[in-house]
């Protein structure tokens, strides 16, 4: 087994966090704050704003079970990657998309990802952030696994998209063959 870490913002991290769980591959997830200026931000802080901080899941996979394109091509089903600061209902600067890496030999896998992307979209402007990680602070306690806590919660991600995520990386598996 070879684990890897990669973090991505996609909107609310309630849903995000509940999708990417139900990768196969995936081996656990923390929410929290990408990128934020200010140190341990609390969730009051990031939505007020001033903390330039995304609202993102960290991302712990068995790279020999699940490929980081795989992993990406997935989230970027979840994602509406044309829409700047904003998922879903959820609208702001904290909810922008974003695929940050801690280790520098993931970037050209993100770029290439992100071509490819914006290769089957065209005439749309693919807005994902696309850098290193700079900084994570978890988020408060209530906040991870947020939707297995409070069935029923809000979500921006169709509960039918979270249960697909098995079948969609069979089929993803059997196009690339």
């Amino acid at each position: 087994m070879r684990e890897r870490v990669i973090h991505l913002a996609g909107g609310c991290f309630w849903g995000v966090e509940k999708y990417l769980d139900a990768i196969p591959g995936v081996l656990g997830t923390r929410v929290g704050y990408a990128n934020s200026r200010v140190e341990n931000p609390s969730y009051a802080q990031v939505c007020a704003g001033g903390t330039d901080a995304a609202e993102a899941v960290a991302v712990r996979y068995d790279a020999d079970a699940l490929g980081l394109d795989e992993l990406l091509a997935l989230f970027f089903e979840a994602i509406d990657p044309t829409t700047l600061d904003r998922q879903g209902h959820d609208v702001g600067h904290q909810y922008r998309t974003g695929v940050f890496w801690t280790d520098d030999a993931d970037a050209p896998l993100v770029r290439e990802a992100l071509a490819r992307l914006q290769a089957g979209c065209p005439g749309a402007v693919i807005v994902v952030e696309a850098a290193p990680l700079g900084t994570f602070y978890d988020a408060e306690e209530y906040h991870q696994r947020y939707l297995d806590k409070n069935p029923g919660g809000y979500c921006h991600l169709p509960a039918i998209r979270i249960e697909q995520v098995p079948a969609r990386l069979a089929a993803l598996r059997a196009a690339a063959r």
